[in-house]
């Protein structure tokens, strides 16, 4: 007899992922894969959707016809700040633009002169002036930059929500991904701001639903119930905050640290923004703060360089344990040692110096170094909230440098990790079949471990 089970499609920026769950949410299949990037017209490097896509189809075919699995369920998690525009084929229209790719500054200068200051914007948005980040601009950049090709445009359309349209043939928008740093949700009116209709974006925008809702699909003379897919942050917020009762703050690690606080109350404040704090969304519509850190790039890049300087295998930092007497004698050197790559906005050195030995005295400079970023959002995030309990998932709960660095500057909290990598996957199988676990349910399914704090006599 087949084994019943929910399938997932989680797309992160490096890694994209297929899992499937049983209807006790236990894994019971995953795929990885990486697709190199291709370049926009214009050169920069943007994601390869057509492979994506081919493979996304290519492998759920392949599950449907598994004598092993009935799948039930189907449903899409993906990071945001992505929109795929297509015309009224359903065909599209541009590259999946990166949201690295830099903006034109006369565009953002064009919208801020026309429609108000920054943080006027920033607090009704809950959104940063982040360029091509807020997916907002994009469609703002391609009206004012490319205006035949926006004419084109019959819809726009989250990550997430294109790939389940790509099955279901349902144009779609939802509310965490409209809620998630994009310039479009005015949080107080809770509607898409004024700048929207007055530019005529709404129209490029498919009608909105919340990311429980599904569709009944006919598959191989099979019925599957597809959702409309979430985005990833909100996705893996879901288990905790329907099993956690006592304020928490959620670390999700991967190319990016987000601390998110689904405790927090109003709007943001002029210190929250500066802070550089923004609001996501969750699934019901409140909004949900959050401190951003391109940690795991910044990590990539720096382990890349330092690898290379000590003539060490690029993986040798996997093998790293957590060292007293490095880390004890590494902390005393006064002033930033490193110099960042790809977060130039967060102070550092002017130059990355490397008067150690052993890659493991750098190695641990270098997260000790993260590590003070890490948590300097994670405070931002927390606020003047009574937090309790901190969780931290994703790809850095394996790091135990990371780890035991992070406990000993959150000494006050109860740190907890999981040594799981469902991360977002699991929110999203969850969503789609409307489940309301117990307490119990993240012992169960997440293997938390709790992290005794790093002290020093």
């Amino acid at each position: 007899m087949k084994k019943k089970v929910i399938a997932v499609f989680d797309i992160g920026r490096t890694n994209k992922k297929f899992f499937l769950f049983d209807t006790n949410y236990r894994e019971v299949h995953r795929e990885y894969i990486r697709f190199e990037e291709i370049a926009d017209e214009d050169g920069y490097p943007a994601e390869n959707l057509e492979a994506l896509v081919n493979w996304a189809k290519q492998l759920f075919y392949s599950m449907m016809d598994s004598g092993e699995y009935d799948i039930q369920f189907l449903n899409f998690s993906s990071y945001g700040a992505s929109l795929v525009h297509i015309d009224k084929e359903g065909n599209v229209l541009t590259p999946l633009y990166n949201y690295m790719k830099p903006l034109k500054k006369e565009i953002q200068a064009s919208f801020y002169g026309t429609y108000g200051t920054d943080d006027k914007f920033s607090r009704a948005t809950g959104s940063l002036k982040l360029g091509m980040l807020n997916s907002g601009m994009q469609l703002y950049w391609l009206k004012k930059d490319r205006p035949e090709l926006f004419k084109k445009i019959h819809y726009s359309l989250h990550l997430p929500q294109y790939l389940s349209y790509i099955f279901t043939g349902i144009p779609v928008s939802e509310y965490t991904s409209i809620g998630c740093h994009t310039l479009l949700w005015d949080f107080e009116k809770k509607d898409y701001h004024n700048w929207v209709y007055q530019e005529q974006i709404d129209a490029k925008l498919p009608p909105v639903v919340t990311a429980d809702k599904t569709y009944s699909v006919d598959f191989k003379e099979k019925n599957i119930q597809i959702g409309v897919g979430i985005h990833d942050s909100s996705s893996a917020l879901l288990p905790y905050v329907q099993s956690v009762k006592k304020p928490f703050i959620l670390v999700s690690t991967g190319t990016w640290s987000i601390a998110i606080n689904p405790f927090t109350k109003g709007m943001l404040t002029l210190e929250d923004i500066h802070d550089d704090c923004l609001f996501n969304m969750q699934i019901d519509g409140k909004p949900v703060k959050v401190s951003r850190l391109f940690l795991g790039n910044e990590y990539k890049l720096q382990v890349k360089a330092l690898s290379k300087h000590f003539g060490v295998s690029d993986d040798f930092h996997k093998t790293i344990k957590f060292d007293k007497v490095i880390f004890s004698r590494i902390s005393k050197i006064p002033g930033p040692q490193f110099k960042w790559i790809s977060i130039p906005e967060k102070k550092g050195a002017d130059k990355t110096k490397t008067p150690y030995v052993r890659f493991e005295e750098a190695y641990h400079r270098l997260l000790w170094e993260l590590v003070h970023l890490q948590a300097a959002s994670i405070k931002a995030a927390i606020g003047r909230e009574p937090i309790e309990q901190l969780y931290i998932d994703g790809g850095f709960t394996d790091n135990e440098v990371y780890i035991k660095l992070l406990t000993y500057y959150f000494r006050d909290l109860k740190v907890r990790t999981t040594n799981s990598s469902l991360g977002s996957a699991l929110g999203a199988a969850m969503v789609i079949s409307r489940s309301k676990p117990g307490p119990e349910f993240l012992e169960k399914n997440y293997k938390l471990k709790k992290q005794d704090p790093l002290k020093f006599k």
